[in-house]
Order: C-alpha cells, then sequence, then structure tokens
C-alpha cells in the first residue's frame, strides 16, 4: 500500500476492525476503537516524505511466506522496492563479532546466492549481517534488511551507508513505527519476522544462545529450512552452529547445498504466483560469471557430458558439475540419461 496516495486506508481500517473481533485484550481493544490520531498523521507524514509503503497484512502486497507464520505482523512498513519482498528469500545471519574468515565466507555465499536471483535477507547488524548485505549488493542482486526499531532512524550507525546502498537494489522493513527507538526485547520480535519472509535461514558463525541461533529456531517452528556453515572446534563462533547440525540443520559449503534443499520450496512458490497468489513482478534472469557463460557456450543445445565439458572448457569436472546444478535450478540447463546435459533457449 502506497501509503502517499492513500489509496489502501480503508484496507487498513478493515484489518483494524478484525483485529478487534479477535481475542485481543479489553485494553487493546480499547487503545484499537480510539487509537491516537496524533500519532497516525505523524506516521503518515513520515511516509510521505519517504516514499514509504504501510503494507497491511490483508494486503494482495503482503509477503506470502510470512503471511504463513503464526505471528505475522498485522502492518510492515517499508522503505525501497517492496517489491523484493515478494521474491524468493534466503535469510543470512551471524555473529556480530564475526572473524575474517566469516565474514568472507558470508560475502561469498550471499553473492552466489544473489546471482541466482535469491534475495538476502539479514538483520543490518555488524559483523555477518553486514558482510550478506555487501555480497548480494557486489553481486547487483537483492538484499532486505529487517531492523528492530522504526525506519526513521538507523541501528548501528556505522551501517547508514550500507543501509542507503540496500535502497537502490532492496528494502528496509520493519513492523515498528516510526519513532520506535532500537530497544533489546524488539530484536527477538525481528528475528522471527527474518525467517519468516524466507524459504530457509543460514547461519555462519554464532555463540550458543545468540539471537543468530534464535532465528534458526523460529525458521525450524515455522517449517522452514535451517543451514549451518561449519567451523574449526577452535573456533568458538563456530559451537552454535555445530550445535545447529547436531539439532539438524543442512551442512552448506556452497550455494548448491542450499539450492538442493530448497528446490522444490523454489517451485512452489512460482507455482503459486503463477496461479493467483501474489504478483510477483518480472524479473530479467540474473547476469552470469564469464565461467558461467563460457559453460553454456561450450553446452549448447544437444546433450553433452560432463567430460566433453571439460575438454571444451578445461574448467574441473567438479566445478562444472556444481555450476551445471546451478544452472538447472535456474531453468538455463536440462539434465538428460547417461549424466548428459543441454543448453535450453
Amino acid at each position: 500500500m502506497a501509503v502517499g496516495e492513500l489509496g489502501d486506508l480503508p484496507a487498513v481500517a478493515t484489518h483494524f476492525h478484525l483485529l478487534k473481533t479477535t481475542l485481543l485484550s479489553e485494553r487493546t481493544r480499547a487503545y484499537l476503537k480510539q487509537p491516537p490520531q496524533e500519532l497516525i498523521d505523524s506516521d503518515l507524514a513520515w511516509a510521505g516524505e519517504r516514499s514509504a509503503r504501510l503494507i497491511a497484512s490483508i494486503s494482495d502486497d503482503y509477503p506470502p511466506l510470512l503471511a504463513a507464520i503464526k505471528s505475522a505482523p498485522a502492518v510492515l512498513y517499508v522503505l525501497g522496492d517492496a517489491a523484493s519482498l515478494l521474491r524468493p528469500q534466503l535469510a543470512m545471519v551471524g555473529a556480530r563479532g564475526a572473524t575474517a574468515t566469516g565474514r568472507a565466507i558470508a560475502r561469498e555465499l550471499a553473492g552466489q546466492l544473489a546471482r541466482l536471483g535469491i534475495a538476502v535477507t539479514s538483520g543490518l547488524a555488524l559483523g555477518i549481517d553486514t558482510a550478506c548485505h555487501e555480497g548480494a549488493l557486489a553481486a547487483e542482486g537483492q538484499t532486505i534488511a529487517v531492523c528492530a526499531h522504526g525506519l526513521d532512524r538507523l541501528y548501528p550507525p556505522q551501517n547508514r551507508e550500507l543501509a542507503r546502498r540496500i535502497l537502490t537494489s532492496g528494502a528496509l522493513v520493519s513492523e515498528l513505527p516510526p519513532g520506535t527507538p532500537t530497544r533489546r526485547e524488539n530484536f527477538p520480535r525481528r528475528n522471527r519476522i527474518l525467517s519468516g519472509l524466507a524459504l530457509g535461514t543460514l547461519v555462519v558463525e554464532a555463540a550458543p544462545g545468540s539471537g543468530s541461533l534464535l532465528t534458526a529456531h523460529f525458521a525450524a517452528e515455522q517449517g522452514r529450512e535451517v543451514f549451518a556453515v561449519p567451523g574449526s572446534i577452535r573456533n568458538p563462533l563456530a559451537r552454535g552452529c555445530h550445535q545447529l547440525l547436531r539439532e539438524g540443520a543442512t551442512l552448506v559449503e556452497s550455494a548448491e547445498d542450499v539450492l538442493r534443499a530448497v528446490k522444490n520450496s523454489l517451485i512452489n512458490q512460482d507455482l503459486a504466483s503463477i496461479q493467483g497468489g501474489a504478483a510477483v513482478r518480472p524479473q530479467a534472469a540474473p547476469a552470469l560469471d564469464k565461467e558461467y557463460e563460457m559453460l553454456l557456450d561450450a553446452l549448447g543445445f544437444e546433450p553433452v557430458s560432463i567430460n566433453t565439458l571439460v575438454e571444451r572448457t578445461a574448467l574441473p569436472s567438479g566445478s562444472i558439475a556444481s555450476m551445471l546444478l546451478i544452472l538447472e535450478l535456474g531453468g538455463r540447463v536440462a539434465p538428460h540419461p547417461g549424466g548428459r546435459f543441454c543448453r535450453l533457449s
């Protein structure tokens, strides 16, 4: 809903009416019957100035995966490209005090996923979150930051420039109205939105009992995939990931591991959009790296084996196998009997 246009305010009013008929406390019902008009006017004025969007949970623009969780926010405040919320997303989270290796891994994985058209969703925090956003931006993909405060302020202040860059190709999101400060209790609320928006949650470095593990547990409760990157047994920040792996999380070494697990979910989400679900804005196919372009050129439209592709490209067979899987999931190649592949037009 574009607040500046005020076209969907009746929908919001209807939503509040529905809230009043549900199992709410008397105090909450009384508040909804006589909401503070000054605060409403102030929020609408801010939204109009910033070209923000206010998306109610009954709107067709509301992210369908988020709508499916039990505690879905009644309203989302959005700055940037609200349509990016309808794209397939993977939540990526991890330690604020991450190691250089952890940040490099997060940046690399985020870039790989973004190049495949998957939006990378994170929390704008320092450390792993920052690396994930930066990796997606470097790959010219989409990234979404879910905030634990009103969008008229940004936390941490060190990431204000990063937030500005995110707005050029993605979105900042919060369930909290303008003027809401950063409070400790808001972060767990933010985390269930992070996981709720995404097909799955990937953790890169996390201490036991951290907010990153809470996000992963929210994902499991919501029926979403949970992924973890293993680390050294001498790295304290690997313990949280190892805990998740012991609990059944999928071990991740590359984007290929993620795509294998979410392939069916991606197909189902595409089918839902075709069959009258949330309308997804058509997206151009993501640009490929030079090695992928070279592999496609060598592949042609007649089925060939991996050995033939090794001869034509001089790429290692293991790399070719991984690249073919990613191209297959991206709808660019098709498998054939005998371990052969061909290019799709």
